[in-house]
C-alpha cells in the first residue's frame, strides 16, 4: 500500500511498534497478548486509532490534530468508527489465524472484510504521478479514514503471492502476525531483538542447567 504522503519529521514520539511487515498484521497486533488472561487493548480511544494511522504513516500529522480536535466535539461518532475498526481488526485476524492454521476461513469474518475493504475503496483516487498513476486515498478529515488503507492492506495481502508466508511469532506469549520476508522464509519471531532474543537466553540457561546435572 502506498502511504498519503512522504515521511517526515515527526512532532510526536512512535506509539506502536510496526514490525509485521505489513499495515493489517501491525493493525492486528494492536490487541496484545492475546491469548492470555488479560489481553492488552492498545486502542483504548479514538486518538489511539489516529495515532497509529500516524505511526504507519497512512496519516499525516496534522489530520491527526484536525481529527483529534473533531473527536473531542463528536465523541459519539469517533467512537463508532473505533468500534468499526476494532471490528475489521478481529475479522481481519480470524481469517489470517484461519490460514495460518490452516483450518478454514470463516464466511463472516471475510465477508467483514470484504465489506470495510468495499467502503475504503469508494474514497480512492486516480492520480498521475510523472509517468505512472497511483491509488491513494484522499486525504480526509472522516473518522473512518484511519481504517481504510488497513482495510486496503488485508485485500492486497490475501490476494498476494506473499500470503503463505504470513506467520505467527512462535512466543506462546506473543504470537503477534507478520510477514515473513526473509531469505529462506524460516523467520520464527515477530522481532528477533525482543522475542528472539529472550528464547536464545532461555535455551541458553535450558543447555547451562543440563550442563551443570551431567
Amino acid at each position: 500500500m502506498i502511504p498519503n504522503h512522504k515521511k517526515g519529521a515527526r512532532r510526536r514520539a512512535p506509539r506502536f511498534e510496526l514490525i509485521a511487515g505489513s499495515l493489517c498484521l501491525d493493525f492486528i497486533n494492536t490487541l496484545d497478548d492475546r491469548f492470555s488472561n488479560e489481553p492488552k487493548e492498545l486502542l483504548k480511544s479514538y486518538i489511539d486509532l489516529a495515532r497509529f494511522g500516524e505511526d504507519s504513516d497512512i496519516l499525516t500529522d496534522q489530520q491527526v490534530d484536525r481529527l483529534f480536535e473533531k473527536s473531542m466535539q463528536s465523541r459519539e461518532a469517533a467512537a463508532e468508527s473505533l468500534a468499526a475498526a476494532i471490528q475489521l481488526r478481529e475479522a481481519m485476524y480470524e481469517v489470517f489465524w484461519s490460514l495460518i492454521r490452516k483450518k478454514p476461513v470463516p464466511r463472516g469474518a471475510l465477508y467483514v472484510v470484504n465489506q470495510y475493504a468495499q467502503e475504503a475503496a469508494r474514497h480512492m483516487n486516480l492520480v498521475a504521478r510523472e509517468k505512472r498513476f497511483e491509488l491513494r486515498f484522499e486525504e480526509s478529515e472522516d473518522f473512518d479514514a484511519a481504517w481504510w488503507p488497513i482495510a486496503r492492506s488485508a485485500v492486497e495481502l490475501l490476494a498476494s503471492d506473499q500470503l503463505p508466508f504470513v506467520r505467527a511469532c512462535a512466543s506462546k506469549t506473543c504470537e503477534w502476525l507478520f510477514l515473513d520476508e526473509s531469505k529462506n522464509h524460516r523467520r520464527r519471531w515477530c522481532d528477533m531483538t525482543k522475542c528472539g532474543n529472550r528464547a536464545k537466553v532461555r535455551n541458553f540457561y535450558t543447555r547451562q542447567r543440563k550442563s551443570a546435572g551431567r
